[in-house]
């Protein structure tokens, strides 16, 4: 089965398609991305879903539960899944406009973390998430499900050469700034809030290393989350929520 092929990004990349499974992603694709299969193991668990793929001009592929968990990741296979066109766009079409607020996932390795950054982004209105030198492909499945349907609710743009993405968002008016848990700038430091307000690209690195020396010396500000507690420090997702949402409140505070 030439799905199959798409569960690796090699496949992905060649075919410019990726795979999509359960219900609330498979849901998510039908509204917001163009599905062109849908393989369901059990129809009469989808109804609405097998119609609304059938309706958008999808090939429906009844498959047994074996089949249907060949195209699958997971320990536990739904037997839905979709067949999408890849999301991602130019770099330049991602910043088009006018943005306030972009994330940029630097070197993430691990594709839940970069699921979840996406998600977190979406809730907080970023308007764009990019992905930066070796991060992991958005389109990964694990990374899919991290992001409960955000990969398809904003633009994602990657380029590997990770200098031409932060200078790309300075180009676009963006402030670099870089999380880091030895930065000089403190995120709750009142001084902080008009560097926050302002249009900024927020950079995000993995979880064991962070963002790349190079990357970080590049931004504009290196800011820290204070840990108050006893804590060694926050995991990636909790981190860039923090930062995310402070911007969001600074700039509210400054209307």
């Amino acid at each position: 089965m030439a799905a199959r092929k798409l569960l690796r990004r090699p496949g992905r990349d060649r075919a410019g398609r990726f795979l999509v499974e359960g219900a609330q992603a498979v849901r998510e694709a039908l509204t917001w991305a163009t599905v062109h299969e849908l393989f369901v193991a059990d129809p009469s668990r989808h109804v609405a879903l097998v119609g609304a793929a059938r309706d958008a001009g999808a090939r429906i592929s009844v498959v047994d539960e074996r089949a249907a968990a060949t195209l699958s990741d997971t320990v536990t296979p739904q037997g839905l899944v979709a067949v999408c066109d890849l999301l991602d766009v130019p770099l330049a079409a991602a910043l088009a406009g006018t943005p306030r607020l972009v994330a940029v996932c630097a070197a993430i390795a691990d594709p839940g973390n970069a699921g979840t950054v996406i998600r977190v982004a979406d809730a907080a209105g970023a308007d764009a998430v990019l992905l930066a030198g070796d991060t992991v492909d958005p389109h990964n499945g694990k990374a899919v499900r991290a992001s409960t349907g955000s990969v398809f609710h904003l633009p994602l743009a990657r380029d590997r050469d990770a200098a031409a993405v932060l200078d790309a968002c300075r180009s676009a008016g963006l402030t670099l700034l870089v999380a880091d848990g030895r930065g000089e700038l403190d995120l709750h430091d009142p001084a902080a809030d008009p560097v926050l307000a302002a249009p900024v690209a927020w950079v995000f690195g993995g979880e064991a290393h962070g963002v790349p020396a190079d990357l970080a010396g590049a931004a504009d500000h290196r800011v820290r989350v204070p840990v108050h507690g006893r804590a060694e420090s926050l995991n990636l997702a909790t981190a860039a929520a923090v930062c995310l949402y402070a911007s969001v409140a600074a700039r509210r505070r400054s209307c």
